[in-house]
Order: structure tokens, then sequence, then C-alpha cells
């Protein structure tokens, strides 16, 4: 990070972003110069986007004799400027509190029409993702026979979501049994996390022995389910952008759940909020900005929300709008 900006300075670059994000246009000193309220002459505006550019926080298109914001410009603005939300862009977002009050159903339901949401907000790719593994522990387990050779597992985790799963078994069980066997797994894995689950000790039994394994086995295949990701929106981004090949590679990205995941992690291991442009480290999103946040129930840190659009986009707006539904979300899901 370069030393303080003087206050015309970053008055200038912040003119430029906000114009370069309404217009998609090369922005030029003698516009500035009428409608930003700078009060300077064009040549001084001139003069400052030239050290502005030489500092590497603006550059000029080839072609134009206007200038567009770098990622460093964007950051310094995101840094400086973007916590300043308009009040209309606040007005927009009455409908998220009315969402989160009618939401219910299934966790994934949720997430799913959460991340459609924020999709219908921002005109970006949302991405949620589900609590990560090691934050769902288990609550209890049951087994349920449902005919002689057939099983449905129950899980109920700490957070009150109910996972199932249907085990065929080699030989029939008793009730009792399934009974015996539903208590002794509770009482051994209340409070573990999936995915750390280890096999119980030998109840002297065989066939009880291998239900345990069975059942085990099982359980921590629902680690796989719980760390789910939606995605919604992805064709909305490709739209911001003209070149036919950078939307192909946009979308070919985001097609890369597991990628999109580690991404979001990433910038909120930084303790940051948005990450620019070359700041991702992945080539393919060197026109894209990441917005985060993570969703919090009972102070943990559950999952998170993100926001994938390109770097000319309206900052503040798209920090409020993350912020409220990373919060809306929260909340509902406190409430059980």
């Amino acid at each position: 990070m370069s030393g303080p900006m003087d206050q015309r300075k970053a008055a200038i670059l912040r003119a430029v972003v906000d114009e370069y994000v309404q217009s998609a246009e090369p922005v030029g000193s003698s516009y500035l110069a009428r409608v930003s309220g700078i009060q300077v002459s064009s040549a001084t505006i001139r003069n400052d986007m030239n050290l502005l550019e030489h500092e590497g926080y603006l550059t000029q298109p080839h072609t134009s004799a206007g200038r567009i914001p770098t990622d460093k410009g964007y950051r310094y603005y995101v840094d400086t400027f973007a916590s300043e939300v308009d009040d209309s862009d606040v007005l927009q977002f009455k409908s998220v509190e009315e969402f989160f009050t009618k939401a219910h159903g299934a966790l994934a339901e949720m997430f799913s029409d959460t991340s459609r949401l924020l999709t219908n907000m921002t005109n970006y790719a949302a991405v949620v993702t589900g609590p990560s593994p090691e934050t769902i522990l288990i609550r209890s387990v049951q087994l349920v026979s449902l005919d002689s050779r057939r099983v449905l597992l129950l899980m109920v985790d700490s957070k009150g979501a109910v996972e199932k799963k249907v085990m065929e078994l080699a030989n029939e069980i008793s009730e009792a049994d399934l009974e015996k066997v539903s208590n002794m797994l509770t009482r051994k894995l209340r409070g573990f996390p999936l995915g750390s689950l280890c096999e119980p000790e030998s109840t002297g039994s065989p066939d009880l022995d291998q239900l345990c394994t069975l059942t085990v086995e099982s359980l921590k295949e629902f680690q796989g389910e719980s760390e789910a990701v939606y995605i919604e929106g992805a064709s909305k981004v490709a739209n911001a952008f003209d070149a036919v090949d950078t939307v192909r590679r946009v979308l070919a990205t985001l097609e890369q759940h597991f990628l999109v995941v580690s991404l979001i992690r990433d910038v909120l291991s930084k303790g940051q909020k948005v990450a620019i442009g070359s700041e991702l480290g992945i080539e393919p999103l060197a026109e894209c900005s990441v917005v985060v946040s993570p969703y919090v129930v009972e102070g943990e840190q559950l999952g998170s929300i993100g926001l994938v659009g390109p770097t000319r986009m309206n900052y503040p707006k798209v920090l409020a709008a993350v912020n409220l539904v990373s919060t809306g979300l929260g909340k509902r899901l406190s409430e059980g």
C-alpha cells in the first residue's frame, strides 16, 4: 500500500471509479471538471490523473483520451470509500428481511433460494457455501427398520438438521438390536464432528459390530454432502464482459465448485471482504472481483456468502447486499 493520498487526488480517483462503473467508458479530465464537483480546472485534474496513472491507480486504454481504474485503484477505492452506502441502495434491499421471514424448508432449499435472492439483487453470480464438516456435530443417531434387510439411518446434527440414508444389511437384525446400536452410537458420538468419526469399540456380537461399522461409514458420507455450494447467476456475470473469450473462461471457472469454495475461503482467511482482479490469483478471473461475508449462527461462523462480478462493480452497493444477506441468513438459521 502506498502512503496517504492527498484529498484532491483521492476525490478524482473516486470520481473516475464511480463514473466508470456507471458508464463503462474511459473517463476524461474535462468531463470530471464539468460534473464531479471537484472545484479545479480541467488542466489541474488532467495533471492529477497523470500522477494517478504514474502511481498505478489509473490506466489509459490505448485508443482513448480517458482513463479507467486499475486493480490498485479499485483497492484504494474499496478500502477508503466503499463503506459509504447510498440510502437508495438500502431501500432496494427491503425485500431481504421479508425473504428471510418467509424462508422455511430444508437447509439445501434455503441456501439455493438465498443464492438466487442475491443474484436478483445484484445481477452477479452468487455463491452460498454450506457449513464445513468441522462445524457439524452429531446430536443423535437413530436406526429404523424398513424391512428385514434395509434400515433407515437418521442423523440429527447440532443445528437441528436431519440427514437420512437407507442402508442395505448383510444379515437380518431385530428391532431390539437396532435400538441398542442407536442408543450406543448416540451416546458415543454425540458432540463429535462428522469429519473426525472413529470406530466405536466392539459390542461382542459380530452382527452388531458390522452394523456399527456400516453406520459410522454412512455417517462419514454425510460429511461430503454437508459442505454444499450453491452457485446462481453465472450467466449474469458473463453479460458483464464483451470479450467472448473472457466470458468462456469465467463460466468455466465458476463451474469448478471446489475452486470457487477455496477462493472464498482464501479471501476470508486473509480477513478481507473484497478481492480484486489479480489479487484472486486465478488467471481466468483476472477481470473479476469477489465480495464475501461469513454468516454466523449462535456465535459460530458456519459458512459464507459471496458474489463474483466484474472488477467494474458498484462496490458500496454490493458490499451492502452481501452483508445484509449474510446477516439475514445467520439470523434465520439461529432461529432454527
